[in-house]
């Protein structure tokens, strides 16, 4: 049965519970205390920003944001032609399935999901990737969930993270060195959610010198280990755009996100430099993206023959 008793009402009772531990041993009492700290950090109630009255008309007027961009893409060494898609979309989620809802609750959380795709080919065979991430619109905490998917004639991939008491990340690979794993990670900024940022309050991303996890794409293609690394990120005007800059020394990376200044923030463009290729092959290349074209509609409505023209539009 679903307990009644507020938050402080359960703190009271754990505080009374450790101070009768009289008989128990420092190591349960520390143990019980990390125990109420983890739920204090659980249970935490987190500050909603306010939304400007532009974000209400633009990202709840019942329609998604899509955007093509001709893409460059470095792979095994080479640069490869394709096509990039971002989708922006607002949508309710749930906080403990962290799955989108089906229905009206006072308990969802309500995110702008982005899905992102790239298709390109690597000589004869084809390329197609796919990065979600789930971020809250009250930009007041981590995403709450990112996954990334990749599949090519040799096999696929897949890796979930999902944001609890640590992020925790299920991934999957037909590699046998990387093959089912689990793990935990502490939480710090996910490159991922930098992209969904952007649109929301890009007054508040992080700059400076921190710790950054980068994305799963780039994680899994380049086979580095999915942790935090230091890096060094800026925020700069150019025109009537900004450059969100990161730097990942350890990994010999920079990305920038090129965005326009004013609401609502669309990507314009972006670059990745690093190395590509393995062994004699390896060398520092750039990938980029660069915007086609922009359609606000519901695609999810727009899945009929009649509808294919859409695809001419932008571009792709």
């Amino acid at each position: 049965m679903k307990s009644t008793l507020k938050f402080p009402e359960v703190i009271s009772l754990v505080l009374l519970a450790l101070l009768g531990f009289t008989s128990c041993s420092e190591n349960k009492k520390e143990k019980a205390i990390i125990a109420l700290n983890e739920e204090v950090k659980a249970t935490k109630v987190l500050k909603k920003n306010e939304l400007s009255q532009n974000f209400k008309d633009y990202w709840y007027a019942g329609k998604a944001e899509i955007t093509s961009y001709k893409l460059e893409q470095a792979r095994y060494g080479e640069m490869r032609e394709g096509t990039a898609v971002l989708v922006y979309v607002t949508e309710p989620f749930l906080k403990d399935k962290q799955v989108k809802a089906d229905g009206n609750n006072p308990d969802n959380i309500p995110v702008l999901k982005l899905n992102s795709t790239k298709n390109y080919l690597t000589g004869i065979y084809p390329y197609s990737i796919m990065n979600s991430s789930f971020y809250p619109v009250y930009d007041n905490q981590h995403a709450l969930k990112i996954t990334f998917s990749s599949q090519e004639w040799c096999g696929q991939v897949y890796t979930q993270l999902n944001n609890r008491a640590k992020f925790e990340v299920a991934s999957h690979s037909y590699f046998e060195s990387e093959a089912d794993q689990e793990l935990q990670l502490n939480k710090t900024v996910l490159e991922n959610e930098i992209w969904n940022k952007i649109r929301i309050n890009p007054e508040n991303l992080p700059q400076g010198d921190f710790k950054m996890i980068p994305s799963l794409e780039f994680s899994r293609l380049t086979h580095k280990e999915l942790k935090s690394y230091d890096v060094k990120a800026s925020l700069t005007p150019k025109g009537d755009l900004r450059t969100y800059e990161v730097t990942y020394p350890e990994l010999n990376r920079t990305l920038k996100i090129n965005f326009s200044s004013e609401f609502p923030n669309t990507v314009e463009s972006w670059s990745d430099s690093f190395t590509s290729g393995y062994g004699p092959n390896a060398k520092t290349l750039t990938s980029t993206g660069t915007k086609i074209k922009t359609l606000n509609t519901p695609y999810w409505r727009q899945n009929g023959n009649k509808d294919l023209y859409l695809r001419d539009s932008l571009g792709i």
